[in-house]
């Protein structure tokens, strides 16, 4: 227990003392910063990232810090929750990262990447850490924010990052956000959820939903599945389950993105213990490939709704 409790206080100090005076975006994805990342959102000291906490603050003031580390404009996008459990209402945020693209017309077109920073706290007792859901697909935004900015120069189309707050009351960030965008919804081209990206299997299989919702989405995916030692389970439509869909019923073009389930899903024992992170490590690697193919190109992009 003291162990534990001077890992917490160790990992509180790093995220308060952490340098963010400087830019640099380190241009490979790595496994050791994924872990950090993912220690620090899945320790027990945020008591499971629950909506309207102190802790839950923590976490936007962290992403907060590392987007500006890396020389990625942000902005807050406050808003209120009403929990499901008891129905209060408490403030929460979406933390929104931008990356311009550099060609002067197709820099209009926005490709948004997002995850769920959120989980379901404490409940009798124990902590709900969350470390595959969703702190692998937080680190994942974060990971991948920061390759894309070291390749900025290569961008045609611009990037909105996404942390969405309150995503296990009711995908209430992602819903707030398509109503009250930051930018003009039509200019969206695709929306990119990662949610639950840590427990790739020994076959390797990454599923998707969404890929048929633009065109040759389902050729793209499947196609970057062996440069990247990644099975891609590529589905046109199967649009459900996280924050993608909020965007979907907009008739924005999405794909939603996961390992699949398992046997800690909102249990206890979500913790990162059990993550197979080098795993993680493909995954991001092929989500980045799937974005910069779309962002770097001059690729036709519209929406296409599947049943």
């Amino acid at each position: 227990m003291i162990s534990k409790i001077n890992s917490s206080i160790t990992l509180i100090i790093l995220f308060i003392i952490s340098p963010v005076g400087y830019i640099f975006s380190q241009e490979e994805i790595t496994r050791q910063e994924l872990k950090d990342h993912i220690q620090f959102l899945a320790n027990d000291s945020l008591n499971g990232r629950f909506p309207g906490t102190v802790e839950n603050k923590m976490v936007v003031d962290y992403l907060k810090n590392d987007f500006t580390a890396n020389g990625i404009f942000y902005d807050l996008q406050e808003f209120t929750a009403r929990l499901k459990g008891d129905n209060s209402e408490v403030k929460t945020w979406n933390v929104i990262g931008f990356i311009e693209g550099e060609d002067p017309k197709l820099k209009n077109e926005i490709i948004v990447l997002g995850a769920h920073y959120d989980h379901l706290g404490v409940k009798e007792g124990s902590i709900y850490n969350g470390a595959d859901d969703n702190a692998s697909g937080t680190a994942a935004l974060l990971e991948i924010a920061e390759k894309v900015k070291a390749n900025q120069k290569l961008l045609k189309r611009s990037i909105l990052l996404i942390a969405f707050g309150a995503e296990e009351q009711g995908l209430l960030g992602s819903a707030y956000f398509v109503d009250h965008p930051t930018i003009p919804l039509d200019s969206i081209k695709l929306m990119i959820n990662m949610d639950m990206v840590g427990h790739l299997n020994e076959e390797n299989h990454v599923y998707m939903g969404g890929a048929g919702t633009f065109p040759g989405g389902m050729q793209l995916m499947d196609s970057l599945g062996i440069p990247n030692q990644v099975k891609p389970i590529v589905h046109a439509g199967s649009v459900a389950g996280s924050d993608h869909v909020s965007f979907y019923n907009k008739g924005i073009s999405v794909l939603g993105i996961h390992t699949g389930g398992h046997d800690h899903y909102h249990k206890p024992t979500d913790d990162i213990e059990n993550l197979n992170l080098d795993g993680e490590v493909k995954v991001l690697n092929y989500i980045y490939s799937a974005l910069m193919a779309i962002a770097t190109s001059k690729r036709e992009m519209k929406f296409i709704p599947q049943d």
